[in-house]
């Protein structure tokens, strides 16, 4: 099965742990900004910082986006 990711959870996730935004990017010395990018869907998470990213909210990587089964029908 093939995935698309769709929106962005990290709002929810942050919500979800008690975090703010200003904390996860001091936790993780990450400038603000880039998550913000992230959580607008201006830029994708890199694999590496959505395993941090979940990691020091106490979540699952698939937790961070809303994921979209894409089936390809194989004739």
């Amino acid at each position: 099965m093939k995935y698309e990711l769709g929106r962005c959870l990290l709002s929810e996730r942050l919500q979800d742990s008690g975090m703010t935004m200003l904390e996860l990017a001091l936790a993780l010395h990450y400038k603000p900004e880039r998550l913000y990018d992230f959580l607008e869907n201006k830029r994708i998470m890199p694999l590496k910082s959505a395993i941090s990213i979940a990691d020091t909210l106490g979540c699952e990587v698939n937790d961070l986006y809303e994921l979209i089964t894409n089936e390809a029908v194989v004739n």
